[in-house]
């Protein structure tokens, strides 16, 4: 049977179900045991819908969590989003409910939820003029069995931006206790010098998002080599353009990092939105705006 689309006002969806509730002793509620993926659903459709379900899938083999199939997931996202809008969909996988403990049970019944939110509606200037960053005082901690994945403990990133009010701030960079650029709080992060784009190495920490792959393999076709690699601050401020990304705005060119100008020498940012669908997020966000 064809999926029914629901009232604008339902916003989630749990196993399914509009009328499940998460139970106290799930482990993603109580020890953030789980992971998630966030991303624009467009006219019914979900963007990158295959590089999204690739990475949850892989997600949640790092964590040994059992994913939902595609069809189940695609199932929840058409009974939630309505055809004719633009909407942002969180995807959550958790382990399920379990005893009070840490040890997970040999037997898991794996909850997933799909949750709808309204399209943010950004400033036009992020998109022609560039964005302010600022540097956290937060820093993330090491720990290599999670570098990459989009886990639920995200108490890092909350801590983070907590740190300014700022409206004129898009984003915080995160450093790792190295003192390495690492991320910002809700997008990765590119640096280019001449014909070479740079981005963090996140074999210690970080999310490994699905607009960075994207940009990586697009770079390839203009001609940029691409490197990753391991870089502190100061390497950022001498860079000749830094870019940031998630799958929500597509990609921002930086203008400022605190109080320090960028460069943006020949920008590789308008080559993007010129070659990808990149720029199809940020002709959505300008129309909501």
């Amino acid at each position: 049977m064809a999926p029914t689309h629901r009232s604008s006002a339902l916003t989630y969806l749990i196993n399914g179900s509009f009328d499940h509730v998460v139970s106290p002793f799930d482990r993603g509620f109580a020890y953030g045991d789980g992971v998630f993926r966030t991303l624009v659903m467009r006219n019914g459709v979900p963007e990158s819908w295959p590089q999204h379900y690739q990475k949850l899938v892989a997600d949640c083999a790092v964590i040994n969590i059992v994913c939902p199939s595609a069809e189940l997931l695609m199932d929840d996202l058409q009974q939630l989003f309505l055809l004719d809008e633009t909407a942002v969909a969180k995807i959550i996988v958790t382990r399920g409910e379990g005893d009070r403990g840490y040890t997970p049970p040999a037997i898991t019944a794996p909850m997933r939820v799909v949750t709808k939110s309204a399209m943010p509606q950004y400033p036009e200037a992020r998109f022609t003029e560039g964005v302010n960053l600022y540097v956290c005082d937060t820093q993330l901690a090491l720990q290599p069995k999670l570098a990459g994945i989009k886990h639920l403990n995200r108490l890092e990133n909350v801590l983070a931006r907590m740190e300014w009010n700022d409206p004129n701030i898009a984003d915080g960079i995160l450093l790792d206790t190295n003192d390495q650029v690492i991320e910002c709080t809700a997008a990765n992060i590119f640096v280019r010098f001449g014909d070479v784009l740079i981005t963090p190495s996140l074999r210690q920490c970080g999310v490994a998002g699905i607009t960075r792959q994207r940009i990586i393999e697009l770079a390839h076709t203009l001609s940029l080599k691409v490197s990753i690699e391991t870089f502190n601050l100061g390497k950022l401020f001498a860079a000749d353009e830094v870019i940031i990304c998630n799958s929500i705005y597509g990609a921002w060119q930086v203008k400022s990092v605190q109080v320090q100008n960028m460069q943006n020498k020949t920008s590789f940012y308008q080559k993007i939105l010129k070659k990808s669908a990149l720029g199809a997020n940020m002709r959505t966000a300008l129309m909501a705006s």
